[in-house]
């Protein structure tokens, strides 16, 4: 393998796996606070769940960050949103045939990407005053 390809795998390594953390990462930075918590809280957090009742930390620390938050305001008071899209590897693939003059093209492609233009929330997190009460999921 010459340097060229080694540097390309490696870019893309690094783009692939930038941002990724998982729960046991995000436990590691929370450790104390992680450690308080009851055994089923820290179980969900560990897989990855999330509960009506939970703190915006034992969100965090089972989800990550957010991919987008907002605000929604009612007559019942304000609450925080927070959103999460699917970042999984998107395929699609296309062929294609035109006919000019004459002339024949053929073509086609594999497009890979994390979104592109569709929208992939698949998870919304509502808090007031802090606490999950609610959580709405995309079937």
């Amino acid at each position: 393998m010459n340097r060229l390809s080694r540097c390309l795998m490696t870019a893309v390594v690094l783009l692939l796996t930038a941002g990724c953390t998982t729960p046991e990462s995000r436990i590691s930075r929370h450790q104390a606070a992680f450690d308080a918590w009851p055994a089923e809280v820290r179980d969900k957090v560990r897989a990855g769940r999330v509960e009506v009742g939970f703190t915006q930390e034992m969100v965090q620390v089972a989800l990550g960050e957010a991919d987008r938050k907002s605000t929604r305001t009612t007559a019942a008071g304000t609450e925080e949103v927070w959103a999460y899209f699917d970042h999984r590897p998107k395929f699609s693939f296309g062929l294609g045939m035109g006919v000019a003059g004459g002339s024949r093209a053929y073509g086609g492609g594999v497009v890979v990407g994390d979104s592109g233009f569709l929208d992939d929330e698949f998870l919304r997190v509502i808090f007031e005053g802090g606490r999950v009460v609610a959580i709405e999921t995309r079937k």
